[in-house]
């Protein structure tokens, strides 16, 4: 029996939003953070070291509420390395950080004023 295309697009239409719950959910049960969005506020932070050679850098921070961690001092990898041309110790920033492929990774990075 052949279904009108019509009918066919309407059933994927409609099973769209059941499978970004599914994925959601998926990942959930992995552990694997939320990307980062506009809502996702920044932190303040302190820079510490700067590791080049390894595309890291150490960070005195406030609490990362989107990650659920308190206030300390921990070595973030950036995800561009470009940006560590421009950190320098003793640096104020305020930054977004999210586990990427399970490491925790600087994903937008800002001067504090």
């Amino acid at each position: 029996m052949r279904l009108p295309v019509a009918t066919c697009f309407a059933g994927f239409v409609l099973m769209a939003p059941f499978a970004a719950v599914a994925q959601t959910e998926h990942a959930a049960h992995h552990g694997a953070a939320a990307a980062p969005n506009a809502q996702t506020a920044m932190t303040n932070g302190v820079v510490k070291k700067v590791d080049k050679a390894a595309g890291s850098v150490t960070i005195a921070h406030e609490p990362l509420t989107n990650l659920g961690m308190p206030a300390m001092t921990m070595t973030f990898l950036v995800q561009d390395r470009a940006w560590l041309n421009g950190m320098k110790e003793g640096a104020k920033i305020r930054f977004v950080a999210s586990s990427v492929k399970g490491e925790l990774t600087v994903v937008a990075v800002e001067q504090a004023k």
